[in-house]
């Protein structure tokens, strides 16, 4: 993928540099605190290399994120393609993130998918982008409403790779932006 840069980050493919980085995010348990894994070392390298590979192939998926003033990582954002949702149709692209505590709040996620937003509505020429996250996930969700995502309630579903021993994080819900609502917020904003 070629980088791409906004006011304060750069938004680039995984580098060798990044793979504490993206073992820490994936291990942290506030991180990872609405999902029932965390990945060790091994687990946490190969999804970094089957993300890596992806983004080769596609131009685009969950990219890591560095601040442009200091080289520094500080997690993902990016866009990917979800086909294991029922109540979406195939080939769904979802907007999602994860960055280390530190970054929390400082207002990096929003700056990204806003980047990730145009790239998907002006160069994939999608239609409509989605999240979702585990409910209780106000996080999230708070970031989502931020994009001008909008909650359909009739779309909430239970995530089927959810094991029964983390039933609490079963229920999803799901947010929307079509290009068309986004063009009509942006003209009026």
């Amino acid at each position: 993928m070629k980088p791409m840069r906004t006011a304060r980050l750069i938004l680039r493919n995984w580098q060798e540099r990044d793979r504490e980085l993206f073992h820490r995010i994936n291990s942290d348990e506030r991180v990872m605190a609405f999902f029932p894994f965390r990945r060790d070392r091994a687990a946490a390298d190969a999804k970094m290399d089957e993300i890596r590979a992806l983004i080769d192939e596609a131009g685009y998926g969950f990219a890591a994120a560095e601040i442009a003033a200091t080289g520094e990582c500080i997690g993902f954002v990016g866009l990917s393609a979800t086909e294991d949702i029922d109540v979406l149709p195939a080939g769904a692209i979802e907007i999602g993130w994860r960055l280390a505590p530190e970054f929390w709040g400082k207002g990096y996620v929003t700056e990204a998918a806003q980047a990730w937003l145009t790239y998907g509505f002006e160069t994939l020429a999608v239609d409509e982008i989605v999240s979702f996250a585990v409910a209780q996930n106000h996080r999230s969700t708070a970031v989502m409403k931020r994009l001008g995502m909008t909650h359909d309630p009739s779309a909430d579903f239970d995530q089927p790779a959810i094991p029964d021993s983390h039933a609490a994080l079963r229920r999803h819900v799901l947010y929307r932006l079509s290009r068309e609502d986004r063009q009509t917020k942006k003209a009026a904003g």
